[in-house]
């Protein structure tokens, strides 16, 4: 029997992708602690939440994440699922871990990222949020405040602040990922 994506995490099948391929071509599929144990090529999603008002939401994961526990981030996201469109999985992942739904996400960057921990396709979108008050992931999200856009890319230009890599390293190829461009 298949397990669906909805599995517990560590089982859920996660869509491989092909790294030689900048569309993200889907080659098949694994469980999720395959992915993480073997580093596969896989995709992934990660959301900039604006206030608009200038402020992009920051938080701190839990120590229990198997990706960079405990260090701070301002992309909600994770990985695509099996069968899953990269679109679909940001949405799910937004409501998942800061309670976020019926946002409008605007795609905004496209690229591959690898490092020691993880090899993914990243899909980056942004979104606005001025509704009702954030409900965070207490399995995923450990604290979580809205910081000014400059001011966290002031943060991010520190490497001695414990911030996800990968969020890192994709905000840099993000020109002007500070300025908020207004609403769509």
């Amino acid at each position: 029997m298949e397990l669906s994506p909805q599995h517990p995490a560590g089982e859920e099948l996660v869509a491989l992708y092909d790294p030689a391929d900048p569309a993200g071509r889907v080659t098949g599929s694994a469980r999720r602690s395959r992915v993480r144990a073997l580093n596969l090529p896989h995709a992934a999603t990660g959301v900039l939440l604006r206030d608009g008002r200038g402020g992009v939401f920051v938080h701190r994961r839990t120590d229990t994440k198997d990706v960079a526990p405990g260090a701070h981030d301002c992309l909600a996201g994770g990985v695509v699922g099996a069968g899953e469109r990269p679109d679909e999985a940001a949405r799910r992942e937004l409501a998942e871990e800061l309670g976020v739904r019926a946002a409008q996400l605007r795609p905004v960057l496209r690229r591959w990222y690898r490092d020691e921990a993880t090899h993914y396709l990243a899909h980056v979108y942004e979104a606005w949020w001025d509704g009702t008050p954030l409900v965070l992931q207490e399995s995923e999200v450990a604290a979580g405040w809205w910081e000014p856009a400059q001011r966290l890319r002031e943060r991010l230009a520190d490497p001695a602040r414990p911030f996800v890599a990968d969020s890192r390293a994709l905000l840099a190829a993000w020109p002007r990922w500070w300025h908020d461009p207004g609403r769509p």
